[in-house]
């Protein structure tokens, strides 16, 4: 995707250094995070440097090819990001398949990272062909959280059809979930939709009832974290809420997600081990002064506590269809893209 003039990739290897935007600081300030050592890659995972299922994915698998050309202990290194973030299941994909690579060659370890970062990137850009077919002109789009091109390499996956829709010159409006408590929506997938030039209305997490109680809601396209083998779905928390919703006011909800996400070894939602967060993500937001110097404040009653999963689980029976690099397939089906 270009910002200003310039095309970027979310993450990026050159060398053994990784690159890659630092998403904590949009869409305030855009900055180019360098990770030299394999410590540094995890630990941009683990602090949402880097974020989304299949960013991280590729973040991972670099990880791994930098603690193999470092010398480092491969066994400690796996075990050291595997642990940065349990839900993703791109993250573990990424892990293992280096891995394993690795105990072949520092050089195929190297090699198997890229060709993951590059096939996470194909697979979004054929997300966005497969799904713009769901898009009619003038169609209205809710979303949740952020899965566009900051989430993966580079296309996105629910943002992805999108992009695609208005590059062949169909007329969309997107509303923007704004998905407290990181404000994802509000931060980055408005960003995103601005330098692309759609049109986009930031929104409430709660308004969605209402606008889909009002017609106004033609279309939810969402990401995952992970994807079970019965279809249920793990993503932002709030996206439960979404699909019910949907369901009852007959609003077509779909996942959109490559191949690397879903997880046939987790039988169901209920194996889906669900993160929970810091309660400061919760009570402090973050944003400029009037001299755009970034500042963290409480937002909420001082002394009280917050309970913050960062995830929920939609049954595969809320789900209108995936959105894949293979097509688009009906939860009951998805056993057809392996």
């Amino acid at each position: 995707m270009k910002v200003g003039d310039t095309h970027y990739q979310t993450i990026w290897l050159k060398g053994s250094v990784v690159y890659m935007i630092d998403q904590n600081l949009l869409p305030f300030t855009f900055s180019i995070k360098k990770c030299i050592h394999w410590e540094e890659t995890a630990e941009a995972i683990h602090t949402m440097t880097v974020r989304g299922a299949g960013a991280i994915g590729a973040a991972a698998g670099f990880a791994m090819a930098q603690a193999y050309q470092a010398g480092c202990d491969p066994e400690l290194a796996r075990v050291s990001i595997r642990s940065t973030r349990p839900t993703a299941h791109d993250l573990f994909y990424g892990v293992e398949k280096v891995f394993e690579a690795g105990k072949v060659s520092i050089n195929a370890a190297m090699a198997t990272a890229q060709k993951l970062a590059d096939e996470n990137k194909e697979a979004a850009r054929k997300i966005g062909s497969f799904g713009e077919s769901l898009i009619e002109n003038d169609s209205r789009i809710l979303t949740h959280c952020n899965a566009g091109w900051l989430a993966f390499v580079d296309y996105g996956s629910a943002l992805s059809p999108i992009y695609q829709a208005h590059r062949m010159n169909k007329k969309v409006m997107v509303y923007v979930d704004e998905t407290r408590p990181r404000s994802q929506g509000a931060r980055l997938t408005a960003w995103e939709l601005m330098n692309e030039g759609i049109e986009h209305l930031i929104v409430p997490d709660n308004a969605g009832a209402y606008l889909m109680s009002q017609q106004k809601v033609d279309l939810l396209i969402v990401g995952a974290d992970r994807i079970a083998a019965n279809g249920d779905a793990a993503n932002k928390i709030g996206t439960l809420e979404k699909a019910i919703v949907a369901r009852h006011f007959g609003v077509p909800f779909y996942v959109a997600a490559p191949y690397s996400t879903f997880d046939f070894n987790t039988l169901t939602g209920d194996d889906i081990e669900i993160e929970y967060r810091s309660s400061e993500e919760v009570n402090h937001q973050t944003g400029p002064d009037a001299k755009g110097q970034l500042h963290t404040i409480r937002v909420s009653n001082p002394g009280s506590n917050a309970l913050n999963p960062a995830f929920d689980v939609t049954p595969a029976a809320l789900i209108s269809g995936f959105i894949t690099e293979k097509g688009i397939v009906r939860p009951e089906n998805i056993r057809d893209i392996q």
